[in-house]
């Protein structure tokens, strides 16, 4: 929470700046004044965001390569139709955003915009710091990598990308994270210079609602298939998932969830050994929650920028499906779920860095509700590998 409470002070720090810039008439040394201000906040974005976006390949490569390594643990069938569920979850909360934000975000965000560049203000300097791979470069190797360690069971480059994947998840929660507050701010107080930004940020708050909104509905969705597989009452078996749900909502992390899941998953009456095994590889893998969100506000932004046509069902289904596989093992960390699917944006629907940006302000700012989301489904999967590894069992 102490996050987005930064990230709000950030926003309204930046609509200030950039609120000032636009909206006071000044002449003089207060019009200068306002304008090396402005033009501070957006050099601020420029730098930043630099670091930001050569961080994204890295995080594809090692994140993946090391959620991949790790998969393999466990029995072979259970481990295959949890990876399966969890996907299936994560392709059906998409398609269903998909859906409802292609018929309900065009009339949201009509007369809504996002300007494309800072208000023609140009930052002090730029440094630019050109990536390592690009985007799909980093998913193949990603996967070459990941998929032949877990083969061979290389234990020296298991461990190698594993050291990878906790250095750069060092970089985001002690680097990114931190400063993500004051690239906001730059993003909105060049937003914020044009003029338009009380009636964008109108906008996306409903969005934001809509999003929150469909969460509920996949998770209804998840535990009546749940409740229909073992017998139980799928309202009951939410309401046992609640704590795990506010848990979720302080904590903004999968991860730091686990315990909590664990507890209420098993207080649903899933067996301890299919729990332990289920929850804390769905804390890596199941995405719905997060999913909902990017689509939903994806879809929104491209309502609202001319630029962008909204794309057909074929094309999202494409990045939707990408979306499931560049995130995993991203939840860890809040955050970590934007930043690594801020690349499959860029390259499959064009996004660009300005884009991408209020996408991240937009998914930071609802964060705590994704990852609620991602973990309540948690123990609908686990009640489904339930069913099904005590059918294994009764055909055995």
């Amino acid at each position: 929470m102490k996050l987005l409470l930064k990230l709000i002070a950030g926003i309204i720090v930046g609509i200030t700046v950039g609120s000032l810039y636009y909206g006071v008439d000044a002449t003089g040394g207060l019009e200068t004044f306002l304008t090396l201000l402005a033009r501070l906040f957006v050099t601020i974005e420029s730098l930043l965001g630099g670091f930001i976006f050569f961080m994204i390949p890295l995080i594809i490569l090692f994140f993946i390569t090391n959620g991949i390594s790790k998969i393999g643990e466990g029995s072979g069938k259970v481990v295959g139709a949890t990876l399966g569920t969890a996907y299936l979850s994560t392709l059906g909360a998409g398609t269903l955003a998909y859906l409802v934000a292609m018929f309900v975000m065009p009339k949201i965000t009509d007369g809504g915009s996002v300007p494309e560049e800072s208000g023609g203000l140009e930052p002090f300097f730029e440094f630019e710091i050109a990536p390592l791979m690009d985007i799909l470069t980093a998913l193949v190797l990603a996967f070459a990598f990941g998929i032949v360690i877990t083969l061979t069971k290389s234990q020296l480059m298991a461990k190698w990308f594993e050291e990878g994947k906790n250095i750069t998840e060092f970089l985001i929660e002690k680097v990114v994270i931190p400063i993500l507050p004051f690239y906001i701010a730059g993003v909105f107080a060049g937003m914020a210079s044009e003029g338009t930004i009380f009636t964008t940020l109108a906008v996306f708050g409903v969005v934001l609602l809509v999003a929150v909104l469909l969460h509920w509905v996949w998770i209804i969705v998840q535990y009546s298939i749940a409740g229909a597989a073992l017998g139980k009452n799928p309202l009951r078996m939410i309401r046992n998932m609640i704590p795990a749900y506010f848990t979720a909502l302080g904590t903004m992390s999968s991860a730091a969830t686990i315990p909590v899941t664990l507890k209420q998953t098993k207080q649903n009456g899933i067996r301890n050994r299919i729990a332990d095994f289920v929850v804390p590889l769905c804390a890596n893998i199941h995405l719905s929650g997060s999913t909902i969100t990017i689509v939903s506000c994806s879809i929104a932004v491209m309502s609202v920028l001319p630029e962008y046509d909204l794309p057909g069902f074929g094309a999202m289904f494409g990045t939707i499906m990408l979306l499931g596989v560049v995130m995993i093992a991203a939840p860890g960390v809040p955050g970590g779920a934007i930043m690594a699917a801020s690349g499959i944006l860029m390259s499959n629907l064009g996004f660009s860095e300005a884009a991408v940006a209020f996408m991240i302000a937009l998914y930071m700012a609802q964060d705590s509700f994704g990852t609620a989301a991602n973990i309540t489904g948690d123990g609908a999967v686990s009640a489904i590998i339930d069913a099904y590894e005590q059918k294994l069992n009764k055909k055995a």
